[in-house]
């Protein structure tokens, strides 16, 4: 990259910690300009996510910038790495971080205290774990992400977000404290912390060595697998995803990608073809947790009476499905998962804002069926604010919010005509035709087959049953108020699934590229470490003019 843009490695870290400190010296009551700082910010950022995608677009390597902060080269120093799959990421949670704001601005950023700091910090934490090239750094922005998603989590206060959030935080300091000890045993048989360096490291391990370096690579998996939502590791998060706000979850639907993209940059960068007699380290374990999360998922969603914990459910069908297909090692299923996670993603995240606008109306808690009141007792239902003064009635307000619901549905289910089905498709034809065409199917491989067709049939059957109750059984409801700030992010996560279904073939490219360079991570490793400081790659540049 030219200079200039080499900067832009280090704005989308650099430009939330800023936003969100100014913020905290204007004093809390002018909410207007707050809230218009936190717009620009988010905007901006969106903006230079796309700048750097693009860069990594037109790269013809396999990493578009490194970025040495301090001016100290690898592995003495921190770096931060931009490549395909990490730039996608970046402006996938921008993309989700502009909606989620742009919803939140009708009402939900009034509901509490210092949301527009804490947003701006949770996208600060959530880019810098994509960006980060050294473990603990990785670590650093994990426990921002955290943070800012405790604050997220509980804002609007009542009883439900608080006993999630309790839960919440005690999950996410388990995690933390193992993501610690896995970190500890790796850097006292690799004497690293830079992720480039300590895959070059691995394959000269052994003895008493490589057993601590599996046991940490093990503990450390364990807390991104927390975050992932795999199965048993999961149970916390149907329920703390439906008692956040809408815009909150809507930006969750982000969170879990982190752990998927860790566990699948480190399970190849670390344990590849290179890594000696630790390859393919994990990989069955992954499989088969991802497919019991898909089972979990799918079941969790037919027994949902709950619309939110049926998204919640969704999110681990999700996750389940990605993790699975690292769990493959196939290149080819690698790259249609990414495709996958993308549409899923945006999927996700539009059906947990579109969940806010449909149950206005109605009767809390009128989902729960009387067998389950019986059996499980009186739930409280989520707290939300009050519809006063959430906007006027739009012509077929409930008409608009029905087609986007359908639409949803379709997309979570995978059928056709949208991008859930080509992602789904893309994943089954991986499935069955290996990269290696002499290698047969595996058991695995049917099984994920299969799971992945039945969690589409779970959720269309789960779907329909939601969309019957909330917009065709109750006659007496009343039409919804709905703002065009709180449609337009909904029709525009939509629109983008869309947009992927209409043309595929340049996003599968990349995709796919971005998935061929992950499980050959040679040249990853060798730019990572060959970053020059700048003035010694000014001095290698006079010389070249020379």
């Amino acid at each position: 990259m030219i200079a200039w843009t080499q900067h832009l490695l280090i704005a989308p870290i650099l430009l939330p910690l800023v936003t969100a400190a100014s913020m905290l010296l204007i004093d809390a009551a002018r909410q207007r300009v707050i809230a218009m700082l936190n717009v620009a910010s988010t905007v901006t950022l969106l903006l230079i996510a796309v700048a750097l995608l693009r860069l990594a677009w037109q790269s013809e390597s396999a990493v578009s910038g490194v970025y040495l902060l301090g001016n100290w080269p690898a592995p003495f120093g921190i770096v931060l790495v931009a490549d395909r799959l990490s730039t996608l990421m970046v402006a996938l949670a921008g993309l989700l971080g502009v909606a989620s704001l742009s919803f939140a601005l009708a009402r939900w950023h009034r509901a509490g205290v210092y949301f527009h700091p804490i947003f701006q910090i949770q996208l600060m934490g959530v880019n810098g774990a994509f960006l980060t090239g050294d473990l603990f750094n990785l670590f650093v922005f994990f426990e921002l992400m955290l943070a800012a998603s405790y604050g997220l989590l509980l804002h609007g206060s009542g009883a439900a977000r608080v006993k999630a959030g309790l839960h919440y935080i005690t999950i996410g300091l388990t995690a933390s404290m193992l993501f610690l000890i896995g970190v500890s045993l790796l850097y006292s048989v690799t004497g690293t912390l830079n992720m480039a360096d300590m895959a070059e490291r691995i394959a000269s391990l052994e003895g008493d060595d490589r057993v601590l370096l599996e046991v940490g690579a093990a503990v450390l998996g364990v807390a991104f697998l927390v975050k992932a939502g795999m199965w048993p590791l999961n149970l916390w998060l149907p329920g703390a995803y439906a008692a956040a706000a809408a815009p909150s979850a809507a930006l969750f639907a982000i969170l879990t990608k982190v752990g998927v993209y860790v566990v699948l940059r480190l399970s190849l960068l670390l344990f590849g073809d290179g890594a000696g007699a630790s390859a393919g380290f994990g990989a069955d374990w992954l499989l088969i947790g991802g497919l019991l999360t898909i089972a979990f998922g799918a079941i969790g969603a037919l027994g949902s009476q709950d619309v939110r914990r049926l998204a919640g459910h969704c999110v681990l069908i999700s996750s389940g499905t990605l993790l699975a297909a690292i769990g493959i090692g196939d290149a080819r299923v690698t790259g249609a998962a990414l495709f996958y996670l993308v549409s899923s993603t945006l999927a996700i995240s539009a059906f947990f804002l579109l969940i806010e606008l449909a149950e206005r109306g109605r009767v809390p808690g009128a989902d729960v069926l009387a067998v389950t009141m019986e059996a499980f007792g009186p739930r409280e239902a989520p707290p939300s604010l009050d519809d006063e003064g959430a906007g006027i009635a739009i012509p077929a307000a409930l008409a608009a919010v029905g087609i986007a619901f359908v639409l949803c549905a379709l997309l979570l289910a995978g059928l056709p005509p949208v991008s859930g089905f080509i992602g789904k498709f893309a994943l089954l034809s991986a499935l069955v035709n290996p990269s290696d065409p002499s290698a047969a199917v595996s058991v695995g491989r049917w099984a994920m087959l299969a799971l992945v067709i039945l969690s589409g049939l779970a959720v269309v059957v789960a779907m329909a049953r939601a969309g019957i109750r909330t917009f065709w059984a109750p006659p007496e409801r009343t039409p919804p108020r709905v703002r065009v700030i709180e449609f337009t992010p909904v029709a525009v996560l939509l629109a983008l699934c869309a947009a992927l279904a209409a043309r595929p073939a340049p996003v599968f490219d990349y995709l796919q590229t971005a998935a061929d360079a992950l499980h050959a991570p040679d040249d990853y490793r060798e730019q990572v470490l060959a970053a020059l400081p700048a003035e010694r790659r000014a001095l290698g540049s006079g010389e070249s003019a020379r």
